[in-house]
């Protein structure tokens, strides 16, 4: 476990030794005495919250409070619209790929529209049984095998997304959200209508969002690892700096320059050490 520090937030974080079984699932663990108001910067991932402590986190969405367990579609906190707090928390956080998310979760993250969701709503009772066997293990690695274990039970018996739409959601990741909507549905043999209709319903966001989404989110992390805007700009893609600077905007709430300065993406140098 390392300490992560970042002006006032000190929070105790765990990563896995290795990697998950199921392709597309990174998690970390968090034990943090007191979270105070920190902002939720969108991330091209749906977020499973497992939270096992003393304390519950809690969420505040759209004019809505969640507490404890739950999910978050991708892109939460748009415009920085989404903040979590809580006292005492301890917790197993997930990333799932879209691509995983829907046979993960029984639904698809189109269903979840952005928002948060109680696990208890989703899941019903083992929602309560695994905070009860997460909390019943005195070990990260423990858990994050507890973990590792349901989230590939649950993927194996639940429905896959399209294999065009998985194709596609790679390629816009391995393009860093630099990809053509047209192109990809040309490569597909799909008419657009269909590559959107199909890729919204699938994976929760349509295509251009999302490639608007991982662009964003990588360029978020080069200004957090000290690159300059202008230089991040250039390299992710914008037209120039005004063009970065009013995507950073329009996901975060903030500016480039104060971007930088977010706790939540800064911890991923610990938590997700993988992270390309």
């Amino acid at each position: 476990m390392s300490t992560f520090v970042h002006g006032a937030a000190v929070w105790d974080v765990a990563s896995p030794r290795r990697p998950s079984r199921v392709a597309g699932v990174t998690m970390a663990g968090f034990r943090v005495g007191d979270l105070n108001a920190l902002r939720m910067v969108p991330h091209p991932a749906v977020t499973l919250l497992l939270e096992f402590g003393a304390g519950s986190p809690v969420v505040d969405h759209a004019g809505r409070r969640q507490r404890g367990s739950l999910v978050a579609g991708p892109g939460l906190g748009s415009g920085g619209a989404a903040w979590a707090r809580g006292e005492n928390v301890e917790c197993v956080q997930v990333r799932l790929s879209p691509v995983v998310a829907r046979a993960v979760l029984g639904i698809s993250p189109a269903d979840i529209d952005g928002a948060v969701v109680a696990l208890d709503d989703l899941w019903g009772r083992e929602a309560s049984q695994v905070r009860e066997r997460l909390a019943g293990v005195s070990s990260w690695e423990d858990r994050f095998a507890l973990t590792g274990a349901l989230l590939a039970r649950r993927h194996e018996a639940g429905p896959p997304v399209d294999p065009e739409v998985a194709w596609a959601w790679r390629r816009i990741v391995a393009g860093r959200g630099l990809v053509r909507v047209d192109r990809l549905a040309a490569e597909l043999g799909w008419s657009r209508k269909r590559l959107w209709s199909r890729f919204h319903s699938q994976i929760g966001l349509p295509p251009k969002r999302a490639a608007k989404l991982i662009r964003f989110d990588h360029a978020a992390h080069r200004l957090v690892a000290g690159g300059s805007a202008a230089r991040v700009a250039a390299e992710a893609g914008y037209a120039d700096q005004s063009h970065l600077h009013r995507e950073v905007v329009e996901f975060a709430g903030v500016t480039p320059a104060n971007v930088a300065g977010e706790p939540f993406l800064a911890v991923d140098d610990i938590a997700w050490p993988a992270r390309p």
